[in-house]
Order: structure tokens, then C-alpha cells, then sequence
């Protein structure tokens, strides 16, 4: 059995994503994964143990055992929620086309009142 392990640690921002490889011992968890990596010093933003960890797009707990060529990923909260904005993206189409339904009945009522008003001067 091999005494290290080559792993990665893995912080994603808005700007781009930091990514560092690590050689470690073999049984680290995760959470002392990304202590070692110094990704802490690097981002202040995150919190030892503030954010949540997960290996691959899987959530983990802290003590997670690594295992060879595992990636530490560091969650950053989300800007907005999801749902609520779907939910807003969804009302806005739904008001978008409630206006063009009114638009084109307000329309087809104008062409069937054209003529019906007082008349025009005679010449």
C-alpha cells in the first residue's frame, strides 16, 4: 500500500477556478486536505469548516477519507436561488404574453369598429 496519495483541491469563483495538486498521506480526510493545500490564506472568504466539501460533484463530510486522485471541491453559496428564479423567469414570459394576447384583441377590436363612428364631412 502506497504511504502518499496524489489528490487535488479545487475552489471555483466567478473569475476562474484554483486548482492544486497535492501529495498527501495516505488516510487524510478532506477537510485536512484543504488545510494543507493553503487555499485558506489564499481566499479569506472561506471559512475552516464554514463551507461545504465534496469529492466529484459529491457532497462529503469533513472527515471523508481521501482516496489516490480523488478532487476536494469547495462549495461557494449560491448567488440566488434557484427556484425563486425560475419562478420570476417563468412569471416574467407569462406577463410578456398576457401583453401580446391584449395587444392583438385591443387590435382585431379596433378593425371591427372602423366605420362605425359619426361620418366624415361631406365633399
Amino acid at each position: 500500500m502506497a504511504t502518499t496519495i496524489d489528490v487535488e483541491v479545487v475552489y471555483a469563483r466567478a473569475e476562474g477556478q484554483t486548482v492544486i495538486a497535492l501529495t498527501v498521506a495516505h488516510g487524510m480526510t478532506a477537510s485536512e486536505a484543504v488545510v494543507a493545500s493553503g487555499i485558506l490564506d489564499r481566499y479569506p472568504e472561506l471559512a475552516p469548516g464554514g463551507s461545504p466539501i465534496g469529492v466529484f460533484g459529491r457532497i462529503v463530510t469533513a472527515d471523508y477519507v481521501l482516496a489516490a486522485g480523488d478532487r476536494v471541491e469547495i462549495y461557494r453559496p449560491l448567488v440566488a436561488d434557484p427556484k425563486a428564479s425560475r419562478n420570476e423567469r417563468v412569471a416574467k414570459k407569462r406577463q410578456a404574453r398576457e401583453n401580446r394576447r391584449n395587444m392583438r384583441a385591443a387590435a382585431r377590436t379596433k378593425k371591427t369598429t372602423r366605420g362605425a363612428g359619426p361620418p366624415g364631412p361631406l365633399c
